[in-house]
């Protein structure tokens, strides 16, 4: 394979990449540095490259490895992490002027509670084991098969299957005892109390009602809406939805929150 030609099909898939690194990193810096670094190795270890995998797959290899190597000696995120992060907004006024320029002056402004619900996705899954994160996001979001995660992962598909289940067990069980969406019990409000702050002529439920998920809870099993859950973010790229400066702008500040959190507990 050439130069020109792994240039060329890197960029029928490389917003798939810079996603998936966002959603392992939660950082829109390390998203770019890794994407970039990802490139460039490839470039230099193309002759390498036999065919026995997919080209994409064996990219997504080399990310893998590069944020592993990045996120193996840091701390993982709380599962209360939206809760810890909100007590920091409420109290950070110049996080809110921020927010409300860019909802008032940018065309990626929005507030839309279905980009809430994979955001708190992307903040909650990394309070799971690094390679049960790594595992979870490649099967379930970008749909990988076993087999492609195994070599993804340099792992046997038997412990594939097994960070598989151990981490959607995991995020089923936090969302049924958080999500208010989908579980009247659920102590997590913020969907609904951002949509307030964002569209306050907007009623929450009108929002609610155009995700399936939410419309459908008391019909679906857990299973069921985990699925509904990741159809979401399959459908969302981070970077280029409508309200993805605003989630990034978000996801920034949880991000130094947590840094600040970590660094002290």
């Amino acid at each position: 394979m050439t130069t020109d030609q792994l240039t060329a099909e890197f960029e029928t898939f490389q917003g798939e990449l810079k996603s998936f690194i966002l959603r392992m990193t939660a950082s829109v810096q390390d998203a770019e540095d890794i994407l970039q670094d990802t490139y460039l190795k490839a470039q230099s270890k193309i002759d390498t490259f036999r065919g026995e995998s997919s080209l994409k797959t064996w990219i997504f290899s080399i990310a893998s490895n590069l944020a592993r190597d990045l996120l193996r000696s840091k701390k993982r995120w709380p599962e209360t992490v939206t809760d810890i992060c909100r007590e920091e907004a409420l109290h950070n006024r110049q996080f809110f002027q921020e927010a409300m320029h860019i909802r008032e002056t940018s065309p990626q402004g929005k507030f839309e509670i279905k980009e809430h619900i994979a955001f708190c996705f992307t903040c909650v899954s990394k309070s799971l084991p690094l390679e049960q994160h790594l595992a979870l996001l490649l099967k379930e979001v970008y749909g990988f098969k076993v087999t492609e995660i195994a070599q993804i992962m340099n792992q046997t598909e038997a412990m594939v299957k097994y960070y598989l289940h151990v981490s959607r067990s995991r995020m089923i069980d936090i969302f049924d005892h958080r999500c208010s969406l989908i579980n009247k019990q659920g102590i997590c409000h913020q969907c609904t109390e951002l949509n307030g702050i964002f569209n306050p002529k907007q009623k929450a439920q009108e929002e609610l009602v155009k995700i399936e998920m939410a419309r459908d809870a008391e019909n679906k099993s857990k299973e069921e809406l985990f699925d509904l859950r990741m159809k979401i973010l399959q459908e969302l790229d981070p970077f280029e939805s409508g309200a993805a400066e605003l989630q990034l702008h978000h996801l920034e500040h949880n991000r130094r929150v947590m840094e600040k959190y970590l660094e002290e507990n």
